[in-house]
């Protein structure tokens, strides 16, 4: 009897898939990016699902470029590799990611913010070659600042605002233009979370630098002042006039800023706007004012208002002073609250 044999099946082996190298990765995200702004109101049905899904894949692969997987750390050339490919000349990477961003989901905004926070570090040769690119398209700060007007992506925007102020040349830019003065509203907006944000990006922008930020005191001092005390060191917001008036503080205690530091404690409004804060119900802010209201007493040319201001007020500025403690020992604040003391009473005596 013959047997039929039948071939036997040819097992298949699956080969892993070849992981794209750094430069196939950003120009395959930079295809994506140009069909998503191009397909910005959903058009496109199932393949334009399809192109998002894969972005959001394509994306999480630069992350782990950058970052490493959490098994390995990243590869130094690969990181070089992505960055110039990324910031290549004319292929406007950044600006497609930046356009799209509001159109990706929440996790894919998460995980391109960081991208974008990495690439402001990475350097190649000795170049950070963000800044580079940044100084040649400054304008992509104005469609960042525009990003407050979108609930749904100002947090993402604001984030990235601040990576890119990192660069000198950034800030400088956006303290020049008008943006800056916008910042005054979006700290007092409705929305805590954006409210907060704002304010971490306005201290940035004019703590982090600290010659770009003397220049912009020193030729704006007059506006910024009166909406710094109008709008946030006045507001009826307690987080709001508790972070101003820290933020008032290192302002004018930087060593930098001591010609606009100078200026300000000759003012008897701003004078009269410490005074109130030392009557806050907040101890907190108490403190902080009392840091700044400490530069007036001290001022060895004051000129007569802060004077006669100092004087009419003398006997509730002792009092207060008297019982004005904190709640754990500080030897410098008690050395600094005698000063003041001092200061005082010998206004007396002039």
């Amino acid at each position: 009897m013959t047997w039929c044999l039948w071939p036997c099946a040819t097992a298949v082996v699956a080969r892993p898939k070849r992981s794209r190298d750094p430069l196939e990765v950003v120009r395959h995200v930079r295809e994506l990016l140009a069909y998503v702004a191009n397909n910005r109101e959903g058009c496109g049905g199932g393949k334009r699902e399809r192109k998002m899904a894969d972005l959001s894949k394509s994306i999480k692969e630069m992350k782990c470029i950058l970052y490493g997987d959490g098994e390995a750390d990243p590869v130094e050339e690969a990181c070089m590799q992505l960055t110039k490919e990324f910031f290549k000349e004319k292929t406007d990477t950044f600006r497609l990611l930046i356009v799209c961003l509001p159109y990706l989901d929440l996790e894919t905004q998460k995980d391109v913010t960081q991208v974008i926070a990495n690439l402001q570090r990475q350097k190649v040769g000795s170049r950070l070659v963000a800044s580079v690119y940044l100084e040649a398209n400054l304008d992509l700060l104005d469609i960042l600042m525009s990003g407050y007007d979108n609930l749904d992506i100002a947090i993402h925007y604001s984030t990235l605002i601040r990576d890119c102020i990192r660069h000198q040349v950034v800030a400088r830019y956006v303290l020049g233009s008008p943006h800056v003065r916008k910042f005054f509203d979006y700290i007092q907006f409705p929305d805590f979370n954006i409210q907060s944000d704002a304010f971490k990006t306005f201290k940035e922008l004019v703590t982090r630098h600290k010659s770009t930020a003397a220049e912009f005191f020193s030729k704006n001092y007059d506006w910024f002042f009166a909406e710094f005390n109008s709008k946030l060191i006045s507001s009826s917001n307690y987080i709001i006039r508790r972070q101003s008036i820290q933020l008032l503080g290192d302002i004018l205690l930087e060593r930098s800023n001591t010609a606009v530091m100078a200026r300000y404690v000759i003012s008897k409004e701003h004078l009269m706007v410490l005074m109130n804060l030392l009557r806050d119900q907040s101890k907190v802010i108490q403190v902080e004012a009392f840091h700044v209201f400490k530069l007036f007493a001290a001022n060895q040319n004051k000129p007569p208002e802060i004077v006669s201001i100092l004087r009419t007020n003398r006997s509730k500025l002792l009092r207060f002073l008297g019982d004005f403690t904190l709640d754990k020992e500080d030897a410098k604040f008690e050395t600094d609250k005698a000063k003041v003391i001092s200061e005082i009473l010998a206004l007396a005596m002039q």
